[in-house]
């Protein structure tokens, strides 16, 4: 119950069903992986594939909307428009609902229906371990920590990697409109900084040589009751238009490998 209020908040643990339960124990083992160069690697390598197919990364292009046109769909962006003969968006179901306001309301109201965490990670680059051997620590809820996961990165992949820094991980999922997400760096440092002298006592700001926030307003499903029924199809009702995102990796739980196969299993259909 704690690990589940945690991950889900007080207001949905005790919907979360046992399918999605029964998935994460079933594929969790102790092996482990870490792409060489970390995301930033796997993210530089996947765009040299992309742009030597002929592939165009726009970067800062934000999309405002998406629309039926002839035949074709129209990308609404915010220096003018982009005609495509078909689109796979990969945003939360929210986003969604917002960028495509001509989907019908059976595919819409799939959507609504969706629930879903946001997440809230400080990440610090220290000059001393933090603790002994220790790569991943689950806080349970109720143990008087600001945040509910400790990730010692450097007790997994060696700080010489990383100029001898020790990376830590401090991270929570909470609701989409907890304070939290309106936070400046300086005060959510103010806040988790003291849980780190509950895990060593002999920690001090000091330590602390740089630092870095990173906030998700869809971070994590809330795989509810009968979840596999409001699973919204990869094809929406509108011709051309493709979703893709967390939603539909179930029974699982959310992962690199897991977008991986999502991503090209809807490349494959709407290519086809």
């Amino acid at each position: 119950k704690p690990m589940l209020i945690s991950k889900f908040g007080e207001e949905n643990y005790q919907d979360v069903n046992m399918a999605w339960f029964w998935a994460r124990l079933y594929k969790r083992t102790p092996r482990l992986g870490y792409f060489v160069g970390g995301f930033q690697g796997f993210i530089d390598l996947l765009v040299e594939r992309v742009e030597a197919q002929g592939g165009v990364m726009r970067l800062n292009t934000r999309v405002r909307g998406i629309h039926s046109a002839e035949g074709r769909l129209r990308l609404r962006l915010q220096g003018g428009n982009a005609e495509h003969e078909r689109v796979i968006a990969t945003c939360s179901p929210q986003m969604m609902r917002g960028l495509a306001p001509d989907l019908p309301p059976d595919y819409a109201g799939k959507l609504d229906s969706l629930r879903s965490m946001g997440a809230v990670v400080l990440v610090l680059a220290l000059r001393h371990r933090l603790t002994q051997e220790h790569y991943w620590i689950n806080i349970p809820a109720g143990e008087g920590l600001p945040f509910m996961g400790l990730v010692e990165h450097t007790n997994y992949i060696s700080p010489e990697h990383y100029g001898n820094d020790h990376l830590v991980y401090c991270g929570d999922y909470l609701p989409p409109d907890h304070p939290y997400f309106y936070y400046s760096k300086e005060q959510l440092l103010e806040v988790y900084l003291p849980g780190l002298t509950r895990v060593n006592p002999a920690f001090h700001p000091d330590w602390v040589r740089a630092s870095w926030m990173f906030t998700e307003a869809y971070a994590q499903p809330v795989p509810t009751l009968n979840h596999s029924r409001n699973i919204p199809p990869l094809k929406t009702d509108i011709p051309g238009l493709w979703m893709a995102n967390m939603s539909q990796v179930y029974p699982w739980d959310r992962g690199t490998n897991y977008a991986v196969e999502l991503g090209r299993r809807v490349a494959r259909l709407a290519t086809s």
